[in-house]
């Protein structure tokens, strides 16, 4: 209450006044003033303006008091409901005290409806147990709700000094995508480090193999009835060459022969390749290409494979139906590049098989049928042209794979010029630790014409270099004693120009540090297993150079 003494009265004009004063803090001041040449105000005047000044200084300062209050419940209320789980306070007896604007979109409820009612009647049966339990245990977590296609994470912690506890339901669904997604980042991994052991040791046998056909296959005196399984062995051997390959493009990025194309050709090829097959399964393909398409960069090869892959699944389940049915590719603008719709009428592909159908190894066709590889591979290869592979598909309405691809950068196209004529013959130092390789490599080289010296690794090269005379310098890249990169980097320091006449071949290509190396040197490069004829164009690509 206002003190007495701080009651300031005036004799003339009479008029009395006190401060409002609260929580000691002036908030302002009260006067009265009586008519000119009243009597003066007296003490009891004073004592009743000191009441009146506290009373009104309570006033203003509850009200200020309620205003802030009024305003930080409003800034909480707000803060609360930009927040994305629902959030619920429940009391000991199960009702709702209180509950952000995510809670109530949850459960398909009104904010102002919530207050007082029982958590148990808001939300679903299913959630019931999950929900109980974290109540029940607050801290200790509820578990996990699947809904649908969402997934919800159930956490509780108690008030304290009060029995309520405060619910929150959090949408962990792509926190939970970002961690599969990781998860299958390190399988592949695995997968890649697997497949880098592996395909050196298989590269090496199948380049022995697939080269000595290729060398069986251009003698003169072959006998006739040798021709037909010598050509089943060069068949089996590329067969068993491009599933290597296949691999390897899982594995990691394959540049192959980049350029830039018009998808329409592609398309066309590949349907003429199908045309048999798709009569067969009773599946009619229709193309549409439509005008004016930019030009992309790409691997056409790499294309075709994604074109065939996808085209053949969707014939294969339009059969697995048992009557025919329709594929249509389309091709049309997208963005600036190019997107291709490959649309069936088959049955479609179920949701949960959709989210798997791009795993490694994931097949839904019987034992032997298929590897599971083939979609995986191709996103691999959509990806590393910059573009993007997805699905469409409703069960029982068919199957929509949607390719896009940026168009290509605006470049002067490289010319890719023939070697003229048969290019003149050398003296060629083969290097490699596989003596079948060494063996046929140099039958080969030798019916060409060349002279041919052979090392079985590094250290024995530099020896027989030390002769001189050599035109060409063929090496493997992994070898004891002394490798092909060791051995490059050692004649580029001392000997620069046969450095130069270096060209690597290796079945190591998948290792990411093998091909940093290849890059770098900016040498030619063969992938065992390789044909003679990849052997022979790079022989006269370099010789004639020289």
């Amino acid at each position: 209450m206002l003190a007495a003494q701080e009651v300031v009265r005036h004799i003339t004009p009479p008029a009395i006044g006190a401060p409002l004063v609260a929580a000691g803090h002036t908030l302002g001041i009260v006067a009265v003033w009586g008519k000119s040449g009243g009597a003066p105000y007296g003490d009891r005047d004073v004592t009743t303006m000191a009441a009146v000044a506290g009373q009104a200084a309570i006033a203003f300062q509850n009200s200020r008091l309620i205003n802030l209050l009024s305003a930080g419940k409003h800034e909480w209320e707000q803060m609360v409901d930009a927040i994305s789980p629902g959030i619920c306070i429940v009391d000991g007896s199960g009702a709702v005290r209180r509950a952000n604007r995510a809670f109530a979109s949850l459960v398909g409820w009104p904010v102002t409806a919530l207050t007082g009612r029982p958590w148990l009647t808001l939300l679903p049966p299913a959630w019931a147990e999950p929900v109980g339990r974290a109540l029940a245990k607050p801290g200790s977590g509820g578990g996990e709700i699947r809904a649908e296609r969402r997934i919800f994470n159930v956490t509780a912690h108690s008030i304290e000094g009060d029995q309520a506890a405060v619910l929150l339901i959090e949408d962990v669904t792509e926190t939970r995508k970002l961690q599969e997604q990781l998860i299958q980042s390190e399988k592949l991994s695995a997968i890649g480090q697997l497949i880098a052991g592996v395909a050196h040791e298989l590269n090496n046998p199948l380049a022995s193999v697939l080269g000595f056909a290729d060398y069986l296959a251009e003698a003169a005196a072959l006998p006739d009835n040798l021709v037909e399984p010598l050509r089943v062995i060069q068949q089996e051997a590329q067969r068993a060459a491009t599933i290597v390959r296949n691999l390897l493009s899982f594995a990691r990025r394959q540049e192959q022969d980049r350029r830039r194309l018009d998808v329409g050709p592609v398309l066309q090829r590949t349907v003429a390749l199908l045309n048999n097959q798709l009569m067969g399964l009773k599946v009619e393909p229709l193309l549409v290409v439509e005008p004016k398409l930019p030009a992309i960069e790409g691997s056409p090869n790499q294309l075709q494979q994604v074109f065939l892959n996808i085209i053949n699944n969707a014939a294969q389940a339009i059969a697995a139906t048992g009557h025919g049915g329709t594929v249509v590719i389309r091709a049309r603008p997208w963005l600036d590049g190019v997107a291709i719709d490959i649309v069936d009428d088959g049955p479609g592909i179920r949701e949960e098989i959709q989210e798997r159908i791009f795993e490694p190894f994931f097949t839904t066709k019987g034992e032997g049928e298929g590897t599971g590889l083939g979609l995986s591979i191709c996103q691999g290869i959509v990806r590393e042209h910059g573009g993007r592979l997805t699905v469409k598909s409703t069960p029982s309405y068919g199957a929509t794979f949607t390719i896009e691809l940026p168009a290509a950068r605006a470049a002067e196209a490289a010319a890719a010029a023939a070697p003229a004529g048969t290019g003149r013959k050398g003296k060629v130092l083969v290097v490699d630790d596989e003596p079948h390789i060494l063996y046929y490599m140099r039958a080969t080289l030798e019916s060409w014409g060349h002279t041919v010296d052979t090392a079985a690794d590094g250290e024995a090269a530099l020896a027989r270099l030390q002769q001189g005379g050599y035109d060409l310098i063929i090496t493997d890249v992994r070898m004891p004693n002394l490798g092909g990169r060791e051995l490059f980097e050692r004649l580029r320091r001392d000997t620069p120009t046969l450095a130069e006449r270096v060209v690597f071949a290796t079945g190591d290509t998948v290792r990411d540090d093998t091909m940093a190396f290849l890059e770098r040197s900016g040498r030619p490069f063969l992938h065992k297993p390789f044909k003679l004829a990849e052997l022979r164009s790079t022989l006269l690509a370099v010789l004639n150079r020289k």
